[in-house]
């Protein structure tokens, strides 16, 4: 049954206070307008599990990648804390259209809500709130490149507001930029199709994903602060369109910073970073 298998929501991490999933694109953290069935429900059905799943944090709903629940009101409140006081270190990967010289930097503008949509937010410099996103190029494939993005302050749609702001806009974001799929045969060199084929695209949903999470001091209760860092293992076909824009670049594997990222995003390790 197709539909089960969907809604099998990877588990990455679990105790008595919290668990941690790799959310699916296209699925909502919570109810929505479209009544489709949200993350919080798929887990409750999945797990069998009478108590409700409390919301710490969100992502949006075509961003995959990592989320963590409370499974009590306490650690609700004490995880909701540590968002809030920096001590969560959540880093997303974006593939974006390539940005200037720069290999890494702060961006550092307020946003606000867009009065024209309110689905959308905006750059407002006179009344926005403040908003700080970190970013480094992990690598550049000549027309796109995969950065290593981390959110400083938790607005709405703040890393794809931030990025296409900066002129690194998400290559895929219908909402803030382009709404075209990437397809092998933009950047495959003799790219051809048999005959009656047609061209699958790579990914055709928005190009983020929240790939590493980090909670300091979680364990400060057992032992001396130790860390809790976790990752969510790339989605299939994010993946795929990193694998495929590895080989096909003209610079191939060096196209990466640090090459020994790329291995690291294939296995599910964390990332070598400087932001």
């Amino acid at each position: 049954n197709k539909k089960m298998v969907k809604n099998n929501i990877e588990i990455i991490y679990e105790d008595s206070n919290i668990i941690a999933v790799n959310k699916p694109a296209g699925v909502s953290v919570e109810a929505d307008r479209t009544g489709k069935a949200n993350l919080v429900d798929l887990l409750q059905i999945q797990r069998k599990d009478e108590k409700k799943l409390k919301i710490i944090h969100h992502l949006d709903k075509e961003t995959s990648g990592i989320i963590v629940f409370s499974k009590n009101a306490d650690t609700q409140r004490k995880m909701s804390q540590c968002f809030e006081n920096g001590q969560v270190r959540m880093v997303y990967l974006a593939l974006t259209t390539s940005g200037g010289e720069e290999k890494s930097g702060i961006i550092d503008v307020p946003l606000g809500e867009d009065f024209k949509n309110q689905q959308k937010m905006r750059v407002d410099l006179k009344h926005g709130k403040p908003a700080q996103t970190k970013w480094q190029t992990l690598a550049d494939f000549s027309g796109i490149s995969l950065l290593a993005v981390q959110p400083i302050t938790d607005r709405m749609h703040q890393i794809r507001v931030h990025l296409q702001h900066s002129g690194m806009g998400l290559v895929i974001d219908p909402l803030y930029g382009r709404d075209e799929a990437i397809m092998l045969s933009n950047f495959k060199p003799g790219y051809r199709l048999s005959k009656y084929a047609e061209e699958k695209p790579l990914i055709e949903r928005l190009t983020l994903c929240a790939y590493q999470l980090e909670i300091e001091n979680y364990f400060e209760q057992i032992q001396d602060g130790k860390k809790l860092s976790l990752i969510a293992p790339l989605e299939k076909k994010f993946k795929a369109t990193i694998k495929m824009l590895t080989k096909y670049n003209p610079k191939g594997h060096a196209a990466f910073v640090k090459e020994e990222n790329f291995n690291r995003l294939l296995d599910s390790q964390p990332l070598l970073l400087q932001i």
